[in-house]
């Protein structure tokens, strides 16, 4: 039997929302993790993906508080509406950033898809989708790169069907983190182009839901306060995989956009939140 071929999917977002050039990645990462306090305690993590001189200190909090592990499972947002709505990569192989490849962990990947349904294989969800590229080079720089990975990107509404399904997924890769060294990533931003005090309003309605572990009254607060946050899907199956591991919500760290350009009218939340 012939061995697959390995795919490459390389650093998309490099040069946008983060630095291209490898000195220059290392250096803002550098800058981000500085006196932050590695606690590597959580097991799950909620983390923002915006850029990085927006959102990067918020992002390195969250993995630093993220216990290392093997192999981590990221589970991003699907912006781009292309492919399947529960989507992990096929096949063998890697993705690239500037600062190496990094292996996804195929044999998990293949035991997720089979004790889910839900799940299916698909490369066009993560050719242009940047929810789960730059959780990457953050976790690069954590780990000195020692690790593989499960891409999994996820689009749907604010439906208790939609719910159900991250439910249902949730309760598999909780399965899976129980035998396994394994720890997942969340990545999602928060409130988007509001006024501070309105996404401040919102998003702490949205958290209250998260602290309690509540998954479909997450949802419904999502479509009683028309809430804006990207990776509802993501922190969907994050409560379902933390209730089954008896996992208790904390807040790390709060940032927005507009404490970078001074416009606090119009701004994206960033909120690291961690699971223990």
């Amino acid at each position: 039997m012939s061995k697959p071929v390995e795919y490459i999917r390389p650093a998309i977002f490099a040069g946008g929302f983060y630095p291209l050039e490898p000195r220059k990645l290392n250096e803002q990462l550098q800058e981000m993790f500085s006196g932050v306090k590695e606690t590597k305690q959580c097991r799950i993590v909620i983390s923002p993906h915006a850029g990085y001189i927006y959102s990067g200190r918020t992002a390195a909090r969250a993995i630093a508080s993220l216990k290392q592990s093997k192999t981590y499972i990221i589970i991003g947002p699907n912006h781009t509406g292309l492919g399947a709505p529960f989507s992990t990569m096929p096949g063998c192989g890697y993705w690239e950033t500037p600062l190496g490849r990094v292996k996804t962990n195929d044999i998990l990947t293949e035991k997720i898809i089979g004790g889910c349904k839900t799940l299916q294989k698909n490369h066009s969800a993560h050719t242009r989708e940047h929810s789960i590229e730059v959780q990457l080079p953050v976790l690069q720089y954590a780990t000195e790169n020692i690790f593989d990975f499960v891409p999994i990107t996820i689009m749907g509404d604010h439906s208790k069907t939609f719910a159900s399904k991250c439910d249902n997924l949730g309760k598999y890769i909780a399965d899976v983190m129980k035998k396994e060294d394994v720890s997942l990533v969340l990545s999602s931003d928060f409130s988007h182009y509001i006024s501070l005090a309105e996404a401040t309003k919102k998003d702490n309605e949205a958290i209250k839901k998260i602290e309690d572990l509540d998954l479909y009254g997450f949802f419904e607060t999502l479509q009683r306060i028309d809430a804006s946050i990207c990776g509802y899907g993501p922190i969907a199956v994050g409560i379902s995989v933390a209730k089954q591991l008896n996992l208790k919500p904390k807040i790390i760290h709060r940032s927005n956009s507009g404490e970078v350009t001074g416009d606090k009218n119009d701004v994206v939340s960033y909120i690291a939140i961690g699971f223990e």
